[in-house]
């Protein structure tokens, strides 16, 4: 099975998520947002789902940070981060990603759930500056792809397909 997650103010129809879920033939769960945003809702939501060491999971922004918390609690074959964060983003959006991002996140448990983790992010992300990533990636060990000029990787940035991110997947 494979999960993609949106994240704030977003929805499963944006961006490059129909797109990859025809694809790979994914689930795209709704999640509350903003209104009702908060990591109890959205683990609420994830009981819909059965995650199993099989099950590839993918996020993109708070959805990717999402992923961080399912990871502590469920075992996968892969994770794939698109403009993952945490920590504050200094932006009018912290108090809805407060839950999500603002917490103590237990490394070991996310590396031993999830042996394959890749990360994607911009060199020029207007909202997850690529220092967020890489302090990610160094608590990860991940594999960080940096995308030229792709601002957050989403709709606005001319992101309704991502060619890079379905190879890797199926790589897998």
């Amino acid at each position: 099975m494979i999960i993609i997650i949106h994240g704030t103010f977003s929805t499963p129809t944006d961006n490059w998520f129909p797109w990859l879920k025809k694809e790979l033939n994914a689930i795209t769960p709704t999640f509350p947002t903003p209104e009702n945003q908060n990591l109890t809702n959205w683990l609420d939501v994830m009981k819909n789902y059965k995650i199993t060491k099989d099950t590839i999971l993918i996020g993109h922004s708070s959805g990717a940070t999402f992923i961080l918390s399912l990871l502590e609690k469920y075992e996968c074959k892969a994770a794939f981060l698109v403009a993952g964060f945490t920590g504050k983003l200094n932006i009018s959006l912290d108090p809805l990603n407060k839950t999500f991002a603002e917490k103590e996140f237990d490394w070991e448990k996310i590396k031993e759930n999830c042996k394959q983790i890749y990360m994607f992010h911009s060199d020029n992300d207007p909202y997850v500056p690529l220092e967020n990533a890489k302090n990610l990636q160094e608590h990860l060990n991940a594999k960080l792809t940096i995308i030229p000029n792709g601002q957050h990787l989403n709709k606005t940035a001319g992101f309704t397909k991502f060619p890079l991110l379905l190879k890797k997947i199926k790589e897998i």
